[in-house]
């Protein structure tokens, strides 16, 4: 257990020595675009779904659920977009 408690702040300094900044940007901009992509198409299962459901049981007003359904996919993807972007500048930015 000693070795470990002695051995872990010489690791920890030699990663920060080693480490390169542009593969830290490319690896925080890939968690941050693969964390959206699936919120964000979580957020469109759930809403697509919730859709489908509403419009089973009230098929006379189906048209007005289905617009509200592409407007709100709009505003999910625009997440996803927002998150592409914020990755891009990391990499480019670095």
């Amino acid at each position: 257990m000693n070795y470990l408690i002695n051995i872990l702040p010489m690791a920890a300094m030699l990663a920060a020595e080693t480490t390169d900044p542009k593969g830290m940007a490319a690896l925080a901009a890939g968690i941050a675009i693969g964390i959206a992509a699936c919120g964000a198409g979580l957020g469109m299962g759930i809403a697509a779904g919730k859709a489908v459901e509403a419009g089973a049981r009230q098929p006379e007003i189906f048209g007005k659920i289905q617009a509200l359904l592409l407007t709100a996919i709009v505003f999910i993807e625009s997440l996803g977009i927002y998150a592409l972007v914020v990755a891009l500048l990391l990499i480019f930015a670095v």
